[in-house]
This record gives C-alpha cells, sequence and structure tokens, in this order.
C-alpha cells in the first residue's frame, strides 16, 4: 500500500520549508533510510531520509517551491499503484503532474472550472557591487561544483546579489565583467522586490509575537572593562589560547544566572518555568537573518571551551548547518553588535526566554577614578526584560552581579 510523506517539522519554530532539491525522481526505488530530498528550514538546509521502501510515485513539492508542515511531500508505494484517491483528498496545489501514470479509470466527461495559468518569471540578476567578492549559498556552490561550473560566472537573483540554487539550475554564461550594477538614475523612481526567505519569515513572526504580547521593559548598565582587557590579553597570550570578550560576556551571564534564577525562567503562558540548568543562546549574524545557538550548561564550562563551541557554531551557521540539537532549549539569549561598532542598543526578547542581553562596543572614554579623571574603557549593556516574569528589581539585582563578574573576571572563574 502507498505511504504518503509529508513535509517534516524541522524545527520548533518551522512552519513551512522549501525542498532545495530531490536526491530522487519519480519512478526510482527507494530504500528506507536513503535520502529522500534537502529542505530548507527557517534555520538551516537538512538532508530528510526516507522512512518507506518502495518506488517514488509522486512528488507533491517541487525543487524550489514551499510547502506547509503536513503538506504532501511524496507518495511512495508499489510501481504502478494507483494513488489516485491520495492526490484527489490532497490540496489542488500539492499536486502535481509527474507521478507515474496509474491504471486509468472509466472516462467521464467532468465539467473543469477554468485554470488561468500566470507566467512565472525569474527575477533579473541583482548585484549589489562590482567587487570580486562573489555571494553564494552552499547549495549553490555545491551544485555548482558538481555541475564544472565557474561560480563567479553565475548571474545572482537572491537578495543582494546573492547566488542560488535557481540561478545553477537556469545557468547562462556571462563574465564578471558582465555583472550589471544598480545605481539610482535622477528623477527615476526604481525598486526591487525580493521573496522572503524562510529565516526571515520566521524572525518576522516570532519576534512580532514577543514585542507585541510581551511587555518590555529596559535596563543600561556602564561596566568598566579596564581588567577584562588585561585579562584577555594576558590569556590570548598564552599559546593556543583565544578568548573573545564575547566569551567573557557568556561565562559571566551564566554564572550571574545561577545566582538570579528568576532571570534564568520562562512564561509558559500559565506558569513560569524557573530553570535551574542554564543553556546561554549566543545570537549569530548570517545572510538571511539571525541564528540562536546554545551553549549548554555554560556555567560549568571554561573560558577555552565555550570560545571553541560559540566559533564552531558561527562557522555551522554561516553555512546552514546548524541541527536542531544546536539552536533549540536557550535559557537566555545575548546579541553583541559591540563589533560592528554599535555603542549601545536594545534587543526585543527572545522567546520562551524571559530576558535578552544587548551588548554594545568597548569605548574609550573618561572616567572618574579615585577622584581623579582618567582614561577608562566603558562597555554599556541593556538588558531587555519580559515584565510579567521578571521585576526591575530583579533585573538590576542580576545586572550588578554580571557587571561584578565583568569587571573582575578572576571571580567568574572560581
Amino acid at each position: 500500500m502507498a505511504e504518503i510523506v509529508y513535509m517534516p517539522k524541522l524545527s520548533d519554530t518551522m512552519v513551512e520549508g522549501v525542498v532545495a532539491s530531490w536526491n530522487k525522481k519519480v519512478g526510482d526505488t527507494v530504500k528506507e533510510g536513503e535520502i529522500l530530498a534537502e529542505i530548507e528550514t527557517d534555520k538551516a538546509t537538512m538532508e530528510f531520509e526516507s522512512f518507506y521502501n518502495g518506488t517514488l510515485l509522486h512528488i507533491g513539492v517541487e525543487t524550489g517551491k514551499a510547502a506547509e508542515v503536513n503538506a504532501i511531500l511524496a507518495i511512495i508505494g508499489a510501481p504502478g499503484e494507483d494513488i489516485a484517491s491520495f492526490l484527489s483528498a490532497a490540496p489542488v496545489a500539492a499536486q502535481k503532474a509527474d507521478s507515474i501514470p496509474s491504471p486509468e479509470p472509466a472516462k467521464t466527461e467532468p465539467v473543469l472550472a477554468p485554470v488561468i495559468q500566470k507566467p512565472v518569471s525569474v527575477p533579473a540578476p541583482v548585484v549589489a557591487n562590482s567587487t570580486d567578492r562573489i555571494f553564494a549559498s552552499p547549495l549553490a556552490k555545491k551544485l555548482a561544483e558538481e555541475k564544472g561550473v565557474d561560480i563567479q560566472s553565475i548571474a545572482g537573483t537572491g537578495e543582494n546579489g546573492r547566488i542560488v540554487k535557481r540561478d545553477v539550475d537556469h545557468y547562462s554564461p556571462y563574465t564578471p565583467a558582465d555583472r550589471p550594477v544598480f545605481s539610482s538614475i535622477p528623477g527615476q523612481e526604481s525598486f526591487t522586490d525580493e521573496p522572503v526567505s524562510q529565516m526571515r519569515k520566521t524572525i518576522a513572526r516570532r519576534l512580532a509575537e514577543s514585542k507585541f504580547t510581551a511587555p518590555h521593559f529596559y535596563l543600561t548598565l556602564d561596566i568598566d572593562m579596564d581588567n577584562a582587557i588585561a585579562t584577555r590579553t594576558s590569556l590570548n597570550a598564552m599559546e593556543g589560547v583565544k578568548v573573545s570578550f564575547n566569551d567573557m560576556v557568556v561565562k559571566s551571564v551564566a554564572v550571574a544566572l545561577k545566582k538570579h534564577p528568576n532571570v534564568n525562567s520562562a512564561w509558559m503562558g500559565d506558569f513560569i518555568r524557573r530553570n535551574d540548568h542554564v543553556h546561554v543562546g549566543v545570537a549569530v549574524a548570517v545572510e538571511d537573518g539571525l541564528l540562536v545557538p546554545v551553549v549548554r550548561f555554560a556555567d560549568s564550562k571554561g573560558l577555552m571551551q565555550i570560545s571553541a563551541e560559540v566559533r564552531e557554531f558561527a562557522k555551522k551557521a554561516k553555512e546552514k548547518k546548524l541541527q536542531p540539537s544546536d539552536w533549540e532549549g536557550n535559557t537566555f539569549t545575548i546579541s553583541n553588535l559591540g563589533m560592528f561598532g554599535i555603542e549601545s542598543f536594545t534587543a526585543i526578547v527572545n522567546p520562551p526566554d524571559s530576558c535578552i542581553l544587548a551588548v554594545g562596543g568597548i569605548k574609550e572614554v573618561p572616567v572618574v577614578k579615585n577622584g581623579q579623571v582618567v582614561p577608562g574603557n566603558v562597555m554599556k549593556v541593556t538588558l531587555s526584560c519580559d515584565h510579567r516574569v521578571v521585576d526591575g528589581a530583579m533585573g538590576s539585582s542580576f545586572l550588578q552581579t554580571f557587571k561584578q563578574y565583568m569587571e573582575n573576571p578572576a571571580a567568574m572563574l572560581l
């Protein structure tokens, strides 16, 4: 009997997926455990294995197309098996005329509603600049390599001229010198409509829910970073050691959370969950948006281990290789824009956390020490809190503890 393969829910925030590629075509034999397709979620492109043995009778979602979770992705069964009953029960949009022909039923003369087909156009190549740097998705690079195509000769139609899978599929040779550079023409209005990526859709939905559901308030604090700078310089002078200020922030946050479990909590609707474990989410910027991989049990890990994990997460995030186990389960989140020259900012709470810490850059400013004005290094941090869980006094107390650890790094290592 034929089996329906549904679009899987590959992450906790996934509502729809895009088929990046099919590893099988209609009529191919499929074995349990074989890679059936690659599915692009809101956070990564993941391989999807078949749970069944048989023949691929029907593909319900074409390559490059999106479908909601639990939509019909494919049908697997015996060669020549009648799947008409499955397709008739499926939404019209999920049907596709490339399935293996089933035995024809008795012919009738049905009255069909007229179908209007709209022409599908491929967006014109959009390139942000004329530099030699080529922006391409990991899947596009992989396909180009398999086809023996020079990635630099492919026109990119993705965001900011990014080369995506469809560009490789519809490849037509042209040289880097032919890359168009768009500039505004005085007196002429122009714009470019870009499709919204799965990641951007999820970011928009989740953060809108957070911003307009959770009552936010914000607490800002200055931190003297002189001791942190000296400690980091001393540590990195050791062979094989590479620690960033962000690693120190993660460790300080984790230790402070153990002392302030009210901040390490989540609003669950009709109850508040107080987490005994500390899983710190670290926001990582990627081309399509933002990912938040999680450093688990961060309070029990050393700076070197935290540093190695965060760097590995950042690498996997940019290559779209993060797995659900990498980004699920955070109890607190850190967003650091200091490396981009941002002095201070406020962040939106990342559900289900009750707080998120926005970290700005270190700035050299005059400070007063022992009654004298001297040069100092100050970092501004802002704690965004969900007022349903955390009150002002709770958040302030946590920030003071975090400040103590950052200003006296040796204490967080005890």
